[in-house]
């Protein structure tokens, strides 16, 4: 693709990246056929073609140009960052970075209407501390019954109580844990299901209390500088257990694990972090990293559930671990139904659901339709919002895949 931008704008680091990308785009439309807005709205400004036009005509555009920063953020706010573009893209275009860029350049152009960053703000106040979540979390499911109709089916139900965790200096294996922000509040049998799973193969989980959200959050409602201010936290959280060994940084939530793979790249300008950064994206791993090179198929079953697999998009177009937990939930014993389109997104897609209501909901029970085609007796996914955003719909069981595994296991 042919970029226009001036010397000066060349000058600029934001324009020298977007440019890199922008040059990679050959025009083919491939990414169009699996992008799921696209195939809803059938609109090319909501496919990634489309907004990819939109953003090469927004950034050599000038900054007075109010109209083409309202149409482009109309469409790049309508953009789930599936990422299942870059998965079909012949070319390797980076596209969500060039999104990333984009949605900082309107933002800086044009400032939201106060309603619009009032809502913003609360998400991230609201999600990005576990124990302010957990608070509120709380005090919604106290009074649910006088919740309006339309809120109070998205207040997920009481969560599955924990149990209890393994010492976590049983074995000489260690691996540190990202408890995340919002699944100790949600889901917090998940991450002690994790433990518990890695301690029977003789690995012991160390949870860093001082490590908090991964910054996703604030990164991608373009407050960029709070989210690389996470990501410097939980480097420096985590550092003292790199040095003595820890072999890995396990994520549950495969929306935290993609993000974490990339802080070598989001702070590779930082002197003081560019190296740690490295260290930690090289660290992050995927529970079902860990679990596919380990002798799984030892574990007994007591019962053999019939299940139904929701790959989260961080998790086969980011992580690009498509089929991986499939491989080892078929090693132990579980039957696996299919699951038409699966590539395609569920419309939870981090705070997507809360901004885009009606698209997510219309995703939600298109997934949920290819799930339950089968009749599955649980869906499992590997992210918390997939998880609690499926589950909403109050069809069938929805739980993290590892709960699943520990709660059947002899």
């Amino acid at each position: 693709m042919q970029t226009h931008f001036t010397d000066a704008d060349r000058q600029k680091p934001h324009i020298q990246e977007a440019e890199r990308i922008l040059r990679t785009c050959v025009h083919c439309g491939f990414c169009n056929a699996t992008c799921p807005t696209y195939q809803l709205l059938g609109d090319e400004r909501d496919g990634p073609r489309g907004r990819i036009y939109l953003m090469k005509e927004l950034l050599e555009s000038r900054d007075d140009n109010d109209q083409v920063t309202e149409e482009t953020r109309l469409h790049l706010d309508r953009c789930l960052t599936c990422r299942n573009c870059e998965t079909t893209c012949p070319s390797g275009v980076e596209y969500h970075k060039l999104l990333d860029i984009g949605r900082a350049e309107i933002d800086r152009r044009v400032p939201r209407p106060m309603a619009e960053r009032a809502q913003r703000y609360a998400l991230r106040k609201m999600l990005v501390d576990p124990k302010r979540f957990k608070a509120l979390l709380s005090l919604g499911q106290t009074f649910k019954p006088l919740v309006p109709g339309k809120l109070r089916s998205k207040m997920p139900p009481t969560p599955v109580d924990a149990g209890q965790r393994p010492d976590s200096q049983r074995h000489s294996r260690k691996v540190l844990i990202l408890e995340g922000c919002v699944q100790p509040g949600l889901s917090p049998n998940t991450n002690a299901a994790t433990a518990r799973l890695l301690d029977r193969l003789g690995i012991s989980v160390t949870p860093i209390s001082e490590a908090g959200c991964c910054g996703a959050i604030d990164f991608h409602l373009n407050a960029q500088d709070d989210g690389r201010a996470r990501m410097r936290a939980n480097i420096d959280a985590w550092w003292p257990q790199i040095e003595q060994g820890a072999e890995a940084i396990v994520q549950t939530a495969s929306g935290c694990g993609a993000f974490v793979k990339e802080y070598g790249d989001m702070l590779k300008d930082d002197p003081a972090y560019a190296q740690k950064a490295q260290k930690v994206s090289a660290l992050a791993k995927d529970i079902v990293e860990i679990l596919r090179d380990e002798p799984v198929e030892k574990l007994k079953l007591k019962e053999h559930q019939r299940l139904a697999f929701h790959c989260p998009c961080t998790l086969q177009h980011a992580q690009k671990l498509n089929g991986a937990v499939e491989s080892v939930l078929s090693k132990l014993g579980f039957s696996l139904t299919p699951v038409k389109d699966a590539h395609l997104c569920c419309g939870s897609a981090g705070t997507y659901s809360v901004t885009q209501p009606a698209l997510a909901t219309q995703l939600r029970d298109n997934k949920l339709n290819a799930l339950e085609a089968s009749n599955p007796e649980v869906i499992v996914t590997a992210n918390i919002g997939c998880q609690t955003h499926l589950a909403s719909a109050n069809r069938t069981p929805v739980r993290h895949w590892v709960e699943v595994v520990d709660a059947a296991l002899v």
